[in-house]
């Protein structure tokens, strides 16, 4: 079963519970996965839905952290309740230590030392980290690596 059947699987689960809230998270998923699939006029593959996934999540944190500044706290409860929902399609996160230790394998295995390297140890790390890690974090270990 592909991530698409799931998300639609659970949506259907949600509109017989009557779950109005969950129901329209998913829908805003499926509409954003719709919505891609239409501009680049493809059919989204797991890896594909999985970045729609993450890049919902992203701007919702971001929104999270906009709302709270603004004292909207019930919309921030909202984009929360959003990501609690969409989370469920991510895979498991990895933990500092193994993302640390990817880090360091693809530094070695690039030979990389200085910035200009970076471009490499990212495409090593890419595929390896998609949805598994904040990519905005995996850049900055490497520049860490790169320069320490």
């Amino acid at each position: 079963m592909s991530l698409k059947d799931d998300i639609t699987a659970d949506m259907k689960e949600a509109m017989k519970a009557k779950d109005s809230a969950r129901l329209g998270s998913i829908r805003l998923l499926q509409a954003a996965i719709q919505r891609k699939e239409v501009d680049e006029r493809i059919e989204l593959d797991d890896a594909q839905v999985l970045a729609v996934v993450e890049k919902l999540v992203k701007q919702s944190r971001d929104a999270i952290s906009q709302f709270e500044q603004a004292g909207r706290q019930e919309l921030a409860d909202k984009e929360l309740a959003d990501i609690a929902v969409w989370e469920k399609y991510l895979p498991e996160q990895l933990s500092d230590a193994e993302i640390d230790a990817l880090v360091a394998d693809a530094l070695k295995e690039t030979g990389a030392t200085e910035m200009k390297d970076m471009g490499k140890v990212m495409g090593i790390l890419k595929p390896k980290l998609q949805g598994k890690a904040d990519m905005g974090q995996v850049s900055a270990r490497i520049k860490a690596g790169l320069s320490g």
